[in-house]
């Protein structure tokens, strides 16, 4: 998709003020310094330049979460910071989209963050990162393949950060932006610029699908072992770095009234179903799923993964378990 614009503001504004005013009342906060971030040297540590975060919707609503997670047993919950911000949490709640982690990130004046890229994020992968500026100054720029942009307070903007990207603030202040990430949704879509959509790749767009719940009969009756490929739970952006080994042992479980992939032993994933037995992993998008089909007399497992068009698949038969007492 290097043909569309490195980054460009959608159809929505807020008021800069108001959003000013709560993070300016969230400033004795405990905010985190960011995780580290990978290069074209390799990982560098952010603890090194004062770029800090303040979570607002994170993995379980863990306020210590600077990251912007992934795939685990746990949902994305707001935090205790959410709360205190209500015009924040009115902002959110009106995003077309399902969230997925929420940050106030700070950059500190006279900082510049290295060049790096964000993995897994952008169209192909189902998840979009969108940025509202909330403090800033004319000094505070992003810059994304070389393209060097400042971007007006309570403007909603996309930037395709899956490309080279930087950003630095040679102001006086701290730079402070609100950064979403969402699944991609066709309503969210709809306040993009139509002349962007125009020339998006729709073959490449990974539209999420909502979650349809299934009764506690049916959780039982896909319980199962089943192998699953080395590949599957190894988390590349580049498919061709995956490590291929022996299939490790695998099994579907209901666990406080949810399916749970485990693996190894150990509860790994919980499984959201996305409709015909299809199941993306909690806290993901359905960029990886899996489909299962537990029918005599041939019951199967397919794992798969997606990047826009192009899917992999593995497919290893199932031994169903499907005892709701558990043996």
């Amino acid at each position: 998709m290097s043909g569309l614009p490195a980054a460009v503001p959608l159809l929505r504004s807020y008021d800069a003020a108001r959003m000013a005013g709560e993070a300016l009342a969230l400033r004795e906060a405990q905010w985190q310094v960011q995780q580290e971030y990978y290069g074209p040297d390799g990982f560098f540590g952010a603890r090194e330049i004062d770029w800090r975060v303040l979570p607002l919707h994170s993995p379980g609503g863990d306020q210590a979460r600077t990251d912007s997670g992934g795939a685990g047993l746990v949902e994305y919950a707001s935090t205790p910071f959410l709360r205190e911000a209500p015009y924040f949490a009115e902002i959110l709640a009106e995003m077309p989209a399902p969230l997925r982690s929420v940050r106030l990130i700070a950059l500190g004046p006279g900082v510049e963050v290295r060049e790096h890229r964000d993995e897994k994020c952008g169209y192909p992968w189902g998840v979009m990162r969108l940025h509202i500026p909330v403090i800033t100054n004319q000094g505070a720029k992003v810059i994304i393949d070389q393209q060097d942009m400042h971007w007006q307070a309570g403007q909603l903007w996309f930037g395709d950060f899956s490309r080279p990207h930087y950003v630095r603030n040679t102001g006086d202040e701290p730079r402070v932006h609100l950064v979403i990430d969402v699944q991609v949704t066709l309503e969210l879509l709809t306040l993009f610029p139509r002349e962007y959509l125009d020339e998006l790749p729709w073959a490449n767009v990974l539209i999420a699908r909502k979650p349809l719940p299934l009764r506690p009969a049916d959780l039982a009756g896909l319980r199962c072992k089943v192998p699953i490929p080395a590949e599957f739970p190894q988390w590349s952006e580049d498919e061709d770095e995956y490590q291929a080994g022996p299939d490790v042992d695998g099994a579907i479980e209901v666990l406080d009234g949810r399916l749970i992939l485990v693996v190894a032993g150990e509860p790994a994933f919980g499984l959201v179903h996305v409709g015909l037995g299809e199941f993306r992993l909690e806290g993901w998008t359905e960029e990886r799923t899996l489909h299962l089909d537990l029918s005599d007399p041939d019951p199967t497992v397919r794992f798969r993964v997606r990047t826009g068009h192009k899917l992999t698949e593995w497919i290893r038969s199932a031994a169903a378990t499907n005892d709701p007492a558990g043996d």
